[in-house]
C-alpha cells in the first residue's frame, strides 16, 4: 500500500512539475483507438475512438486467462487434445497427449501467446471451446464490456470476435486486480 501511494505521489509531483514548467502537451498515440483509464476509479483520463469495434487478436488471451483462473484449478492436469496441438498461429508447441498443469498452460498462453495453450485451457476449463467461449462472454458482460463479443479463446479473426478500446480497458483493469494473472504475466522468462 505504501509503495503504491509513493508511486502515485511521485507521478503526481512529476505531472505538477511539468505543468509548472509548461511542458505538458496533448497526448499523442499512433493507435486508431485508445483509452487511458485510472486503475482505482475506472475514470477515463484519455480516449480516442473508445467505442469503435475492432479486431482484438491476442489481447483476447487476457480474458482467457482471467476466466481460467476464476473457473479452473491451477494444479489440474490437462491432457492436450489433437485440436489444441494443431491450432494455427503462435504456439508454445504442445504435443497431442502431453500433460501439463493448467498453471503451466497459462504461462504458455500469456508469455508465448500460445494459441494451442488457449484451446487446451478452453477445453479443460469449459468442457469444450464452445462452452468456454460462452463463459468468456458471460464474464465480459459481468465486467461491463457491452461492446464486445468473443468467438474463440485465442483471438483468431472471426466476424463475431471484436471489442472496443473502452471494453479492453475494463478487462485490463479486472486483470490487474487478479494477483495470479499479474504474477504469471509479469514473469520475465
Amino acid at each position: 500500500m505504501q509503495n503504491s501511494f509513493s508511486r502515485r505521489t511521485g507521478a503526481l509531483l512529476l505531472v505538477l512539475a511539468c505543468l509548472l514548467a509548461g511542458r505538458v502537451r496533448a497526448v499523442e498515440v499512433s493507435a486508431s483507438a485508445a483509452v487511458l483509464m485510472d486503475m482505482d476509479s475506472g475514470r477515463v483520463l484519455y480516449e480516442r475512438n473508445a467505442g469503435t469495434r475492432m479486431l482484438i487478436a491476442s489481447t483476447t488471451k487476457i480474458l482467457t486467462a482471467l476466466v481460467a483462473i476464476r473457473d479452473g484449478n491451477l494444479s489440474d492436469t490437462v491432457e492436450v487434445s489433437r485440436e489444441a496441438a494443431y491450432t494455427e498461429g503462435s504456439s508454445m508447441y504442445l504435443k497431442e497427449g502431453e500433460e501439463l498443469t493448467l498453471e503451466t498452460l497459462l504461462y504458455g498462453l500469456l508469455l508465448c501467446s500460445g494459441n494451442d495453450a488457449a484451446v487446451a485451457v478452453a477445453e479443460h476449463v469449459g468442457g469444450s471451446v464452445k462452452g468456454f467461449v460462452k463463459r468468456m462472454n458471460e464474464t465480459a458482460a459481468e465486467l461491463g464490456m457491452e461492446d464486445s463479443s468473443f468467438a474463440n479463446p485465442n483471438g483468431l479473426d472471426d466476424e463475431k470476435h471484436y471489442s472496443t478500446a473502452y471494453d479492453m480497458a475494463l478487462l485490463a483493469r479486472a486483470a490487474m486486480g487478479n494477483e495470479t494473472l499479474v504474477r504469471i504475466a509479469s514473469t520475465r522468462t
